[in-house]
Parts: C-alpha cells; structure tokens; sequence
C-alpha cells in the first residue's frame, strides 16, 4: 500500500490516494443527479441498482481514504505543509465531518427504507412522497460533503 503515499497527480502536495478520493468526491454529485435522473423518467430498478452501486462504491472509498488518513498521520501530518491557519482548517474539517456523517447515515436510512418500501409494494406509492424527499435530503449532503470535502482538500494541500 506504500503506493497510497506516493506524490499525487493534481499537482498539489496531497499524496496519491488524497488526489485519488478527491476526483471521486468532486464527482459525487454528479453521479447521485444521474441515478436520481432515471427516477425521474420512472426508471426505478436502474434508479434503484445505480444508487445502491454508488453507495457501496462510497462506502468502500471512504474506507480506503480512512485508512489512508490514519496510516498517514492524521489531520496534524497533512497539516504541516500548509499555510492555513490550524485552527481554521480545523474548524472546516469538524463541519466536513459533521456534514458527512449526517449525510452517510441519511443516505443509508433513504437506501434501507425504499429496499423496505419496495419489497411492500409502496414505492412507488404511498411512500413515494417521503422517498423523494429523503432523496433530496441525501442529494443536498452529499452536495455538501463534496463542496467541504474539496475546501478541506485545498486548505490543507493547495493553500
């Protein structure tokens, strides 16, 4: 895994599995607007795989950029090149984690509720109302997580 330190590929001082978490988290949103697009033209089922798809592509990223970040050295490791204020970065790390963390566990409830919906038969119906909002509800976090997640990125290694 000594890869993951390696010098990234965006050209900042991030190592490779930072730039490599980056590029997926900036494109997040977009691939969740593309899943929730096929709701829109009523193509549940690939609506449905597409977000599940992600999620797991999700979850299984945000393991390897954990490992990464403790095997790395943490917040005060990657701090040390930058010219941020600590205290600051600090702060915009603590609502990047707040943001996301709320974002996953609403994603997983929206995800754990249409597999429940589904398998009643009240998605699409009587549920379908709630699952749209929760939809959105998700949608907006991850949005948020992306947009903190990239201002991290650059406080610590552009700035």
């Amino acid at each position: 895994m000594d890869y993951m330190f390696q010098d990234g590929f965006l050209g900042t001082r991030a190592p490779f599995f930072m730039d490599f978490v980056m590029i997926i988290v900036a494109f997040l949103p977009l691939l969740t607007l593309t899943a929730i697009s096929m709701a829109k033209v009523k193509s549940y089922k690939l609506h449905s795989l597409t977000q599940t798809t992600i999620f797991i592509i999700s979850a299984i990223i945000i393991g390897y950029f954990e490992y990464g970040v403790r095997a790395g050295g943490g917040f005060e490791t990657f701090m040390k090149g930058s010219s941020s204020s600590h205290n600051y970065s600090f702060w915009v790390l603590l609502i990047h984690i707040t943001i996301a963390s709320i974002s996953f566990i609403i994603w997983i409830k929206t995800l754990w509720l249409a597999q429940k919906a589904t398998k009643h038969s009240t998605l699409s119906g009587s549920y379908s109302s709630k699952h749209k909002r929760d939809g959105q509800l998700t949608f907006i976090g991850i949005f948020m997580t992306a947009f903190s997640g990239i201002w991290v990125y650059l406080l610590l290694f552009v700035y």
